[in-house]
């Protein structure tokens, strides 16, 4: 069985996670590709053992959310809502333990103990850089305006960068 964790690797996991409403989550759909099933089977399974996955463990996408995720897709065609038939779940890490115990199988199990593992991957360097933040503002404090200038250009490189603003695609007709 080692041989089929393999096919996960780490990044591709990592690729997955989602920022929702201040949660890292892994959508339904991306969960059944990893868990090799249909995604309306891990659903049906969830379903019968709601008790198991509280809000915050699982919550569905909101209509506005769901139309915030396909936006980030450029080649998203609405008229085909991307196959979607209805509103994907959100499974956060503590939902995404929860689903090895419902769906019965050792592939389940073993992707799971590596989702959990990229979570918190993801949250050691979440950690480290707030920590070089940290360190950063001490020097900062420590040192005078003689640095200043190299203090900005670190605080620029460490910064996410801003979101290009999207044109639209495509030939604009003149009439």
């Amino acid at each position: 069985m080692a041989a089929d964790l393999s096919l996960l690797p780490p990044e591709r996991i990592e690729r997955a996670i989602l920022l929702v409403r201040g949660e890292k989550v892994l959508l339904d759909r991306d969960l059944a590709v990893l868990y090799e099933v249909e995604t309306r089977a891990l659903i049906q399974a969830v379903k019968r053992n709601m008790r198991r996955f509280p809000s915050d463990f699982m919550f569905q996408l909101t209509q506005k959310e769901l139309e915030e995720w396909r936006s980030q897709f450029v080649m998203s065609n609405p008229a085909s809502k991307m196959g979607l038939r209805r509103r994907p779940y959100a499974f956060t890490e503590q939902g995404v333990a929860m689903l090895s115990s419902v769906l019965h199988s050792e592939r389940a199990i073993l992707v799971n103990v590596e989702i959990v593992r990229a979570f918190v991957r993801m949250r050691r360097i979440l950690a480290t850089h707030a920590d070089l933040a940290r360190k950063l503002d001490a020097l900062e404090k420590k040192y005078d305006a003689q640095f200043k200038a190299v203090f900005d250009a670190i605080r620029q490189l460490m910064a996410p960068p801003p979101e290009a603003k999207k044109g639209k695609i495509g030939f604009a007709r003149q009439d």
